[in-house]
């Protein structure tokens, strides 16, 4: 089956939306997924989007995948690709969709100058650190992640 790699666009939220709420089902969180379709679309399409995608899709047209991303800036190391969510949908792991959307982030990065990327990966997750493993990304347990929800 050929997967093609492309930009995503406003046509493809309604599916991305649904991959996020799978994500969020996998990663034992479905109900923290707070934000409705239209707040998603608006934020990535909107007059000033903050985000921005690359999605998979199949050679009929289903969308199986997606990586989204925004730049993140570090005083330390400038300008950054932040990919905040890479998902495939669970019937469609492990045929390289997952590397597909991850190369072409790094493609992406590069492309633009960025110092690098930089993402977060629950320690339960084995399958996905492996994955970034062979990447050779370095996993800290340093930092901590912080937030505040309102």
């Amino acid at each position: 089956m050929e997967i093609v790699i492309r930009r995503a666009t406003r046509a493809d939220c309604p599916h991305m939306y649904a991959l996020v709420k799978e994500l969020a089902t996998y990663e034992r969180a479905p109900q923290e997924v707070t934000q409705s379709l239209d707040e998603f679309t608006e934020s990535g399409f909107g007059d000033y989007p903050v985000w921005w995608a690359f999605v998979a899709e199949t050679e009929s047209g289903q969308l199986v995948g997606m990586a989204l991303y925004y730049i993140r800036f570090s005083t330390w190391k400038g300008k950054r690709l932040y990919l905040e969510d890479i998902v495939v949908t669970q019937s469609m792991r492990g045929k390289g969709i997952g590397t597909k959307l991850f190369e072409q982030c790094i493609a992406e990065a590069k492309e633009k100058g960025f110092s690098g990327m930089t993402w977060q990966v629950l320690d339960w997750n084995k399958p996905a650190i492996r994955f970034y493993e062979k990447y050779g990304a370095q996993m800290s347990s340093e930092w901590i992640t912080c937030q505040l929800d309102w």
